[in-house]
């Protein structure tokens, strides 16, 4: 069954690390799964985008349509990108059948104390403006489908909720049922250095 898993969070809440590493899991079952990392996509099919509430939707609403389209062709979506609006969200729940979201749940102190790219100084000196959890708001989803509680849990524990939930759920099957595939961030490094050298020209 092709689904959607959509991480969504504020900046800094695990996303990344997270949708990475259920991305190269499914994969190593052998697993037909792309991953859609919204800075990537950002960078490439939406470099006409910018961060007003308007664009922040449309990022949203490509992702979504991107991800029906690889689900109606079999292949897994997993998204991470801030998604940081209600409605938008929901527009793409019901555009996408099997939709699930994970909640990156992180307090905007612990977040922000680990502001690995520098952005929330950024915000908070004024040099970005309509930033996620400091001059724009995030509206936190009520009922995801997994919460990823990112402060109290480490990657190993909120990877396994995750995985487990979608073996429960017959979303993936279970690993011993799946070939073993050496499936690494080195298979996808060359690829992902020549889709950003293609978006800056």
């Amino acid at each position: 069954m092709a689904f959607t898993l959509w991480f969504t969070g504020i900046s800094a809440s695990g996303k990344t690390t997270l949708s990475r590493r259920v991305y190269f899991e499914l994969k190593s079952r052998g697993l037909k799964a792309e991953l859609l990392d919204g800075d990537l996509v950002r960078s490439t099919l939406n470099q006409d985008l910018g961060f007003s509430r308007r664009d922040r939707d449309m990022q949203v609403r490509r992702l979504g349509f991107i991800s029906h389209l690889l689900n109606k062709n079999e292949v897994i979506a997993i998204v991470g990108a801030i998604s940081p609006y209600t409605a938008t969200r929901a527009r793409n729940r019901q555009l996408i059948e099997h939709y699930l979201e994970v909640f990156c749940s992180c307090p905007l102190e612990v977040a922000e104390s680990r502001d690995p790219k520098g952005l929330y100084a950024k915000a908070r000196r004024g040099e970005i403006s309509n930033f996620t959890g400091i001059s724009d708001p995030y509206e936190a989803p009520e009922t995801p489908e997994i919460t990823a509680c990112t402060d109290k849990e480490d990657i190993e524990e909120s990877y396994a909720k995750i995985i487990n939930y979608l073996e429960r759920g017959g979303y993936i099957p279970l690993k011993d049922c799946c070939p073993n595939i050496d499936y690494t961030e080195d298979d996808e490094k060359l690829w992902r250095q020549m889709v950003v050298k293609f978006g800056k020209t």
